[in-house]
């Protein structure tokens, strides 16, 4: 999508634009089969995409690191939507014992699982190490979901082979994927404070997202699973996200005004790649806007997302050891 496309919200060849919101993109379609997990899914975006996909039918699983928030976002969409299906339950990406957790109580719900939605996230924030001893941006961003998608697999693709109905896997990346360290992920120093940039590891973390997003989908397609991968940059929205940067994002912002959206336009892309009937089948892109986009060259490389998914899978079985 072109500078111009963005800022007038002139429609792509998906008949959507960056001023789509995520009802208009999802408008007469039936999710009423489906069983959904929205990671911090009780504010911000995720709450949109919640609330959207609640209102299509959907079983929406919130899976937030703050229950009680959570809880009070459930009864905003109760209470606008009366018959609308939506559990809570606790789930800190930074931590893998907390993600584990977490799939033992949805596994005990004893519920199908259609489409995950890994959209938590945290943006910016100082160097710290989460207390598995991992930088906080690429635990939470990439590990927590990486472990998480692993984790709920083999549910999704019984779902999938039960029901008939296609499984689809949706990871928010970012634009921000662009500006990384060099070489895209610094597997060597990913804990390495010294040269730690918070903007940098922001970049990192989306690039992992979106690279895990196509070396999954290789795998998946390999084995002939029933499960599309995609991943989404949302656009530049105004959200709690950014409360490590929000000053500068608010000086970005007035400089930049005509480049942002709302909550329910953020909430749009990730709406349309996990419910459209057009992408059945379509799995490994990238969308902004609604409409598939080439992400950067890092993003495209498979040898680069083959180490990546190498070095989560040593991450996370240090993790169990510990």
């Amino acid at each position: 999508m072109s500078i111009f496309s963005l800022v007038t919200g002139r429609p792509g060849p998906s008949g959507y634009g960056s001023a789509s919101t995520a009802e208009e993109v999802t408008e007469g379609i039936d999710a009423s089969k489906l069983t959904v997990i929205v990671t911090g899914g009780g504010s911000g975006i995720g709450l949109e995409t919640s609330r959207v996909l609640a209102l299509r039918g959907a079983h929406v699983i919130i899976a937030a690191r703050n229950t009680d928030a959570a809880n009070k976002a459930k009864q905003v969409i109760l209470n606008e939507i009366e018959n609308a299906k939506v559990d809570v339950l606790k789930l800190d990406l930074s931590s893998t014992k907390s993600v584990r957790s977490f799939v033992d109580n949805f596994h005990a719900l004893h519920l199908p699982l259609n489409i995950l939605i890994n959209n938590a996230g945290v943006m910016f924030c100082p160097f710290q190490l989460s207390e598995d001893g991992i930088e906080m941006q690429f635990a939470t961003n990439h590990l927590g979901h990486f472990l998480l998608t692993s984790l709920l697999l083999d549910k999704m693709k019984d779902t999938a082979r039960t029901t008939g109905i296609e499984g689809r896997i949706v990871n928010l990346s970012s634009i921000a994927h662009l500006h990384t360290y060099e070489g895209g992920i610094r597997f060597q120093k990913i804990n390495d404070e010294r040269s730690y940039s918070d903007k940098r590891a922001y970049g990192q973390s989306k690039l992992a997202n979106i690279l895990h997003a196509k070396e999954l989908s290789r795998r998946l397609q390999e084995v002939g699973a029933n499960i599309t991968v995609n991943s989404v940059h949302p656009g530049l929205i105004m959200t709690p996200l950014m409360r490590h940067s929000a000053l500068l994002m608010r000086i970005l912002k007035f400089f930049t005004c005509l480049l942002w959206k709302n909550v329910p336009q953020g909430a749009s892309t990730t709406c349309y790649v996990a419910l459209d009937p057009r992408l059945k089948g379509v799995s490994g892109k990238y969308y902004l806007d609604c409409n598939e986009m080439e992400p950067s060259a890092y993003a495209r490389d498979q040898k680069l997302a083959r180490e990546l998914w190498d070095f989560s899978n040593k991450l996370v079985a240090s993790t169990a050891k510990s």
